[in-house]
């Protein structure tokens, strides 16, 4: 079961060969993809493709992928999966940072490619349980039927899937200590148990969102070496 019907797929690299591959064996898994060479032809087949996931190299000939990520951010929540030469590294941290969902480290099997992407886009296409309250805490109100955070000012927060899925779970766990294996797990999959650096890079970007003060968070707490909590 590939979960890939009717899905768009907007696939990003300068190697005509990657890109070749990639059309072959997405396709041949069922997915509708779009192809581009270059940043600026990526931003453009997005507005105009609407794709529900982007798989992106970050080294591009025109813009670097930053910039595209920061492009796609400006107007849409689709997963992004970046394809880069180190896993660990600082231009994978700045990726998840800037906004991409996941990556994937070259040289990459497809089966791996393929299940990170059927994770990215089921993340972003999961419904939330209906009749939960809206929680209000303070600053900014968390709706999780609307899937949805209004800032007490009014504003509405722009959350990308992956940021959305932690807080969602952490939110629904109020009050009570969410492990970091746990995050993992239910928000990025079981491959995903030794991954604590996604959580300080997600955490991090919820707090410049949510907290008056990113430096002293008052309600997204870090329990050293254990895990997370939420409190209103």
């Amino acid at each position: 079961m590939s979960g890939a019907a009717g899905h768009r797929i907007l696939v990003v690299d300068d190697d005509p060969q990657i890109l070749r591959a990639l059309r072959i064996n997405l396709t041949a898994h069922g997915y509708d993809v779009l192809v581009a060479a270059d940043g600026t032809t990526a931003l453009q087949r997005a507005a105009d493709g609407q794709p529900d996931a982007v798989v992106l190299d970050l080294g591009l000939p025109d813009i670097d992928g930053f910039e595209v990520i920061d492009g796609l951010r400006g107007w849409t929540t689709v997963p992004i999966i970046v394809l880069t030469a180190r896993s660990n590294g600082p231009d994978t941290v700045r990726a998840l940072d800037a906004g991409a969902d996941d990556y994937v480290t070259k040289p990459f099997g497809m089966a791996e490619l393929l299940a990170r992407l059927r994770a990215a886009v089921r993340r972003a296409a999961a419904a939330t349980v209906d009749g939960e309250p809206v929680v209000d805490a303070r600053d900014f109100r968390v709706d999780l039927a609307a899937k949805r955070v209004v800032l007490a000012s009014g504003e509405v927060v722009h959350l990308t899937p992956t940021e959305w899925g932690v807080l969602e779970l952490l939110v629904r766990n109020r009050g009570r200590l969410v492990g970091q294996k746990q995050l993992l797990h239910e928000v990025w999959g079981p491959a995903y148990s030794t991954e604590s650096h996604y959580l300080r890079v997600y955490l991090a970007q919820l707090r410049r969102k949510l907290e008056p003060e990113p430096a002293r968070p008052r309600h997204l707490i870090t329990e050293a070496g254990m895990g997370y909590r939420f409190e209103v």
